[in-house]
């Protein structure tokens, strides 16, 4: 066995291509344990903390934050989620919980690990949800409030780490959402409006959304399309091929997530894959793989760098469906 391959099956993807990035959709999860994190360092290091999914609890298992070493030496980049829930900074410039999690995070960080963030939900989604109900956002693709909020202090932490930042913004239904002319206009105008940076990329996830004008805009402004398998979104080729299969992001990076089985919802998605340490009979989908790996291909055809950001919720376990989807690449190579 080759020494990729011996470092594919111990779920190291470091190596697996210079383009190419694997990695995950927030970290320390215990179900990964005998994965990325031994059971040697974590084992009797774990908290637990319940977790209420549409009313139904669960309890979660997680590693303390400073794993994020162990992660960093099997996996090239991690996509940090917690910062969608909320800003780093209030409206008074004060520190808040998120950007302590956050900055506990730097001193285990090694000069070549990278990191995206999703940008906090209140700049980006038209509606927030409160008291078991949804309500209009006043803060919604407000400039100032993403830079003074998120963006500075984010760079001010971590640029050194920085890959990307993802913006995304949930599903609107018919009777919500603008016309796709309507939106693309919004779109425009905030990033007119905002520092100019090579690591936006964002997630609608509206088909109605993926149309030429918000594609021009994105393409404008040098914003990366994220390809996302997500429940209410098409596959994951479609959605490039609605773009005229484009890489927009002028960093020359691309970021695909797949985040749920097509047509299942999040709770169900959840409920499935918990606790997280294997994968779920009949919940992987195979074209969700297959569309993964032709992609991966047409971005290295094109000199663009790819980062797979993987989800528990899309079969169970990442690492497992990250070794998958490395070891089906590697088949693929000529040679």
């Amino acid at each position: 066995m080759s020494n990729i391959h011996q470092e594919i099956e111990q779920f190291q993807f470091r190596n697996l291509h210079p383009h190419i990035s694997l990695g995950t959709a927030s970290d320390r999860y215990a179900g990964w344990i005998g994965q990325v994190y031994s059971a040697r360092r974590y084992g009797n290091r774990t908290s637990r903390r319940p977790k209420t999914v549409r009313g139904k609890k669960f309890e979660e298992e997680v590693l303390p934050v400073e794993s994020v070493a162990e992660y960093f030496e099997h996996f090239p980049v991690l996509e940090l989620d917690f910062t969608f829930y909320g800003p780093l900074l209030n409206k008074a410039g004060k520190a808040t919980s998120t950007y302590r999690t956050l900055a506990a995070y730097t001193p285990h960080l090694k000069k070549q690990d990278r990191l995206i963030l999703k940008v906090p939900q209140f700049v980006f989604a038209k509606k927030l949800r409160r008291g078991g109900g949804f309500v209009e956002n006043d803060q919604y693709l407000h400039p100032e409030t993403f830079v003074r909020q998120f963006y500075e202090p984010a760079r001010g932490m971590l640029d050194g780490w920085l890959k990307g930042f993802i913006f995304e913004q949930e599903y609107q239904r018919k009777q919500d959402r603008p016309f796709a002319t309507q939106m693309a206009e919004d779109l425009d105008a905030f990033f007119e409006a905002v520092p100019k940076d090579n690591r936006y990329h964002v997630e609608l996830r509206t088909e109605a959304f993926l149309k030429a004008p918000v594609f021009r805009v994105l393409e404008k402004h040098g914003v990366g399309q994220v390809l996302s398998h997500w429940t209410w979104l098409p596959s994951l080729a479609h959605q490039f091929g609605l773009s005229g299969r484009k890489f927009f992001n002028a960093g020359g990076e691309a970021v695909m997530r797949l985040m749920t089985p097509r047509g299942m919802r999040y709770e169900e998605a959840y409920a499935k894959a918990h606790p997280f340490n294997a994968l779920v009979d009949g919940m992987l989908a195979p074209g969700m793989i297959d569309d993964t790996l032709q992609l991966m291909q047409e971005a290295l055809a094109r000199e663009t760098g790819i980062n797979v950001i993987i989800n528990n919720r899309t079969g169970g376990n990442a690492p497992l469906i990250a070794r998958r989807i490395a070891n089906q690449f590697l088949g693929m190579l000529p040679g």
